[in-house]
């Protein structure tokens, strides 16, 4: 049974760290900042990767990069924590400490020691759509995030706009607006012939 709930966090908001500055890493702070450019992370690794950095170049970002080992106050002051090393040992030391203080975890490839996953995400405009695989097989989430950017038209941002604008123009209360809207939008769900 898959357990998960997913949510939308306004990352901007919430002091995230990661420890692990080599593939791994890159790959949880490119999502991240691909997904919420101001995303507010303190990245600490003993070696932080050229790729890491290049990724960073040029860029506005809220990203620290310290480059030593992992100290247990890098967990002071933190909404969520991505152990993203090469030592297993570590990642689970990291996991323990996170845990006895309360805050959500996830250690990159053990959704045994996970609190959440990081998705693969679908991004047109305002419209996100994240895709989940309960941790079975991120590479079947990438393949169907694929399909949805292809089979998404690039218009759907007019659509949501319109629709929002529609939106602010009913001056009913929420129960009737949501009929209305409800009513508005059936039309997607119509198979065509």
């Amino acid at each position: 049974m898959n357990e998960l709930y997913p949510v939308f966090l306004k990352v901007n908001q919430l002091p995230i760290l990661i420890v692990g500055g080599g593939h791994v890493g890159y790959e949880k702070l490119s999502l991240l900042i691909k997904n919420s450019p101001q995303a507010r992370v303190i990245l600490v690794a003993k070696e932080i990767s050229p790729k890491i950095r290049s990724l960073l170049f040029g860029r506005r970002h809220q990203v620290t990069l310290i480059e030593r080992s992992f100290q247990l106050y890098d967990l002071e002051k933190k909404s969520f924590v991505i152990a993203a090393t090469n030592n297993n040992s570590l990642n689970k030391y990291i996991w323990g400490e996170a845990k006895t203080r309360g805050i959500v975890v996830n250690v990159a490839d053990t959704p045994m020691l996970c609190d959440f996953y990081l998705g693969s995400i679908v991004s047109k405009g305002d419209l996100k759509i994240a895709i989940s695989t309960n941790g079975k097989s991120p590479t079947f989430a990438k393949r169907l995030r694929q399909l949805l950017e292809h089979i998404l038209p690039d218009e759907i941002e007019d659509l949501l706009d319109n629709m929002y604008d529609f939106r602010q123009t009913l001056g009913v209360d929420f129960q009737r607006k949501v009929k209305i809207l409800n009513a508005l939008t059936e039309s997607l769900l119509e198979k065509s012939a």
